[in-house]
């Protein structure tokens, strides 16, 4: 196994991930001090389930800033480059954040403030939705094929570890400071640490080199004019598919990672340390699948190790929910692809 890792592919991962981790730290946090946001930076008068709603809605505004980013992020990373835009999409994460640590709520600016924390989701999705694909594409193309796997398995697992790192400060102010001075001034302190996040990530990627393989497409001279058009026209099944599953991936991240432990505190009354307490576990385990997940497609191809999580994936809903339509499922995916 340590045969696969170059001296070369060690420094790529190792940067690769560290700012992976520290974006998706700076567009996740958000999510965890949503209630005290929504009472900060929206009109008093609402009532709370209106206001969270509004909050949400700026949260899920980053989400679907997300593909608009990604495909202006990867026609330019065609074009000029993956290690730029993979400096730019920092940048336009570091900034967002830091303002949200800084910024005057609705009490001193009144609606502008709904319309700021607005634009600095959209900036922070945008960022989110070029740091993806271009780390995949960026890892992808320094990595030796043998263990490719093991490689995006390891990025990705970083990635989703910002989430953790996000839990693990969340946690950390909920046991330093009263729900009261979290209210008052120390909600923003996770966002001011990830505009410095931010800024030793920017740092860090400095020391990355450009790809051999998009190095090659230069001296050919094969850039295209329209990436995006090439895309489309040699591998559509494949994006629609790409499309499809990580639609699946965000949702199940989203929903069983960090809404549904919201949830969860309000139905059984859970204090807010045990509710970050469960968030980090189940981060964990997330993120753990991930290095597995690569692992396994290295050894078993990628239709077997999707197979196998598939089935890890739909059984608790089998049996919780429907057996009968569970099992259907199961077996109808196995038959598609196997």
């Amino acid at each position: 196994m340590a045969q696969h890792f170059k001296k070369e592919e060690i420094k790529v991962l190792g940067l690769s991930l560290l700012g992976g981790m520290l974006e998706f730290y700076d567009f996740i946090i958000f999510v965890f001090f949503v209630n005290i946001i929504s009472s900060l930076f929206f009109p008093s008068t609402l009532s709370p389930f209106w206001a969270s709603m509004n909050t949400y809605g700026a949260f899920a505004a980053g989400y679907f800033a997300r593909p608009l980013g990604g495909m202006i992020m990867a026609h330019f990373g065609d074009k000029s480059g993956r290690k730029k835009m993979f400096m730019l999409s920092i940048l336009l994460m570091v900034i967002p954040t830091f303002t949200l640590g800084i910024m005057p709520t609705f009490e001193s600016i009144g609606y502008a403030a709904p319309v700021i924390l607005l634009v600095i989701r959209i900036l922070q999705g945008i960022a989110i939705g070029g740091e993806l694909p271009g780390g995949w594409v960026f890892v992808y193309e320094h990595s030796n094929k043998r263990s490719l796997g093991m490689h995006l398995g390891i990025f990705t697992s970083a990635v989703i570890s910002g989430i953790l790192l996000g839990s693990i400060i969340t946690l950390c102010i909920n046991l330093n400071f009263t729900p009261q001075e979290i209210k008052e001034y120390a909600w923003r302190i996770p966002f001011i640490l990830g505009g410095i996040f931010g800024v030793i990530s920017l740092f860090l990627r400095r020391f990355l080199n450009e790809t051999s393989v998009f190095k090659e497409i230069m001296a050919l001279k094969q850039t295209q004019k329209l990436p995006i058009k090439e895309v489309f026209k040699s591998a559509k099944t494949s994006v629609i598919k790409s499309f499809l599953s990580t639609w699946v991936l965000t949702g199940c991240i989203i929903i069983t990672v960090l809404l549904t432990p919201n949830l969860l505190s309000e139905v059984f009354k859970l204090d807010s340390i045990s509710k970050v307490t469960y968030q980090i576990i189940a981060i964990f385990l997330l993120a753990s699948g991930n290095i597995l997940g690569g692992i396994l497609n290295d050894k078993l191809g990628i239709k077997r190790s999707i197979a196998i999580f598939s089935i890890c994936l739909y059984l608790p809903y089998a049996f919780i929910m429907a057996l009968p339509i569970g099992l259907i499922l199961i077996l109808y995916y196995l038959c598609t692809i196997l």
